[in-house]
């Protein structure tokens, strides 16, 4: 069986928790080879986000044409984009490259509340990148803000704005209900032919599974069905966000440090 090159398009995160290392590692936990480009450095931390470095969009077009010139791409994420002119790059990009399976993660706020995307890129975002992309995965405020619409205030909402999303172009919605006040937190998945719900207990925690997805977008790629995806990705992140109490990390978002152990516990849990 070939080995699977997967691509991430993302900041930084000197921490480790999230962004290009965090995917990187989830990459090479699940056995995939793992490419990136970088699209922005951020200084940041369990804490927050202390610094944003812009890097130029011509410059994340050169690494995009290094990466795609030279490497079988067969699976990619999008992160963070920071700017319009950087979202059409990387679109223009996608549209030539025929990447079979492409997720893209709606990053606009950090969870200690510093901007990661120029409201005017939502637009962008929206009509360049949802077109072209196989899963979205918003959570509420991300959705509304790709919609023009307001947030979503139970799940008879979110389904809406998941088909809302789906009419866009994309080819499934992943809503992430984390926002909604309620003892649960839910998801829907939302696809041409079906919805389904996931839902699990509320934990408290500040942080966001980033690279529980980089896990979910690799076993989608190399074959498992669709909703088992999500449902094997959401299991193992809620496993070890549950598992946070037990860290001592400096910081409200301790769990960020975890989501890059997210694919290694996995193996080991497999191997049990």
């Amino acid at each position: 069986m070939k080995r699977i090159n997967a691509l991430t398009i993302a900041g930084t995160d000197p921490s480790g928790g999230a962004g290009i290392q965090a995917d990187l590692k989830t990459f090479s936990a699940l056995g995939a080879y793992g490419t990136s480009v970088i699209t922005a450095l951020v200084a940041q931390n369990t804490c927050g986000v202390q610094s944003v470095y812009r890097i130029t969009p011509d410059f994340v077009a050169a690494q995009l044409d290094s990466v795609l010139s030279d490497v079988r791409i067969d699976s990619a994420k999008i992160g963070m984009l920071s700017e319009t002119a950087i979202v059409e790059q990387v679109a223009a990009r996608l549209s030539n490259a025929a990447i079979p399976f492409v997720v893209l993660d709606t990053v606009m706020v950090a969870k200690s509340g510093d901007a990661l995307l120029s409201p005017d890129a939502v637009a962008s975002v929206r009509e360049l990148l949802l077109p072209q992309v196989s899963l979205v995965t918003p959570n509420l405020p991300e959705a509304a803000a790709l919609l023009d619409c307001p947030i979503a205030a139970d799940e008879a909402e979110m389904r809406e704005q998941g088909q809302a999303l789906l009419a866009l172009g994309c080819q499934a919605v992943l809503m992430k209900g984390g926002h909604l006040a309620a003892a649960e937190s839910p998801d829907w998945l939302i696809t041409h032919s079906a919805e389904q719900r996931f839902s699990t207990p509320r934990v408290n925690t500040a942080g966001a599974a980033a690279g529980g997805f980089a896990g979910g977008r690799e076993g989608y790629r190399a074959g498992s069905p669709f909703s088992s995806m999500v449902v094997m990705t959401k299991a193992r992140i809620d496993r070890v966000i549950g598992w946070c109490g037990r860290f001592q990390v400096q910081g409200a978002s301790n769990q960020a440090l975890l989501r890059s152990a997210i694919g290694v516990i996995e193996k080991i849990i497999s191997c049990r």
